[in-house]
């Protein structure tokens, strides 16, 4: 008896659970949306997802082109004071090879291991020489001074002689090895 009454009272009140949703002021909800409506959200969707997807890949390309050049900054920070040092290290390759002609041990010793110990600090920092002499000639790598006529024929178009020589830091070309190339 006591669900009577509840049904009874639901439904004397307006309150009918089963009652059908148009019927509670939801009936736009059910009415057709227009073609030209639908194509025109259609066609927003589409560019919003083709504008996120460009946004996306335009952030992704700005993460890794940020990346690369913090690498490369770190790999040539000291690229200036090696470039500075470079002349140092052409004189104390001059003056080792004048000390190989003298005949005190002691003054060759020291000069040695002076240059070897710069040497070594250079190459601990991504300091590399540049082969050149005997190579074919390469105006991306050497600068030449002169050409002369070559020795021998297998010397043509190759570098004979090197004046100064050429250094990459970090595989990348901080000084142009100077030659004189054969013709």
């Amino acid at each position: 008896m006591m669900n009577q009454n509840n049904d009874n009272f639901t439904e004397q009140d307006g309150l009918n659970i089963n009652a059908d949703e148009n019927v509670s002021g939801t009936e736009h909800l059910n009415d057709p949306i227009e073609e030209t409506q639908l194509n025109a959200l259609e066609a927003e969707l589409n560019e919003s997802k083709d504008k996120y997807l460009r946004l996306a890949a335009e952030f992704d390309n700005f993460r890794k082109r940020t990346a690369k050049e913090r690498i490369e900054l770190f790999q040539t920070a000291g690229k200036d004071i090696i470039t500075d040092l470079l002349d140092v290290l052409d004189d104390v390759d001059r003056a080792s090879k004048e000390v190989e002609e003298s005949s005190d041990a002691h003054l060759k010793q020291g000069v040695s291991l002076i240059f070897n110990k710069l040497k070594n600090i250079l190459q601990s920092k991504g300091l590399k020489a540049m082969e050149a002499k005997g190579v074919a000639f390469d105006p991306e790598l050497h600068e030449a001074i002169t050409e002369i006529p070559a020795p021998t024929e297998d010397l043509q178009g190759k570098i004979v002689d090197e004046i100064s020589k050429g250094y990459y830091l970090n595989d990348k070309i901080i000084r142009h090895a100077k030659v004189v190339v054969g013709k």
